[in-house]
């Protein structure tokens, strides 16, 4: 295979993942990488946008596993809206590398559950 057709092909394969990248995003998304001149460009771009860079993951898992070590039920809280609540922190612990098991899970919740259940 010469350069030429494998500089050929990697380009083919750049602008297709940027095509699929461009479909996937919303407006909003599309003007944050509509600069980037590869996908990987695309995908570093909105890595960091969401993520943040490594500093800042960490202080997001740091702080959502504070909320996560101190959480308990409120006074006027229904247990849906705890539940809620709950799942909200482990789902964001879980999109940042942060995975606990079914047990864990169940036992913190079960700390706060009313004794009416």
């Amino acid at each position: 295979m010469n350069l030429m057709s494998m500089t050929s092909r990697r380009w083919r394969k750049n602008a297709k993942a940027k095509k699929l990248l461009y479909f996937a995003l919303g407006p909003d998304e599309y003007t944050r990488i509509s600069e980037c001149e590869s996908a990987k460009d695309i995908w570093d771009a909105l890595q960091i946008a969401h993520e943040g860079t490594n500093q800042v993951k960490q202080s997001r898992i740091e702080l959502l596993m504070r909320q996560f070590e101190l959480f308990e039920m409120g006074d006027r809280e229904t247990v849906m809206d705890m539940y809620t609540r709950f799942t909200l922190i482990t789902n964001e612990l879980k999109s940042l590398g942060k995975s606990f098991t079914t047990k864990e899970l169940v036992r913190k919740i079960l700390r706060f559950l009313p004794h009416s259940w």
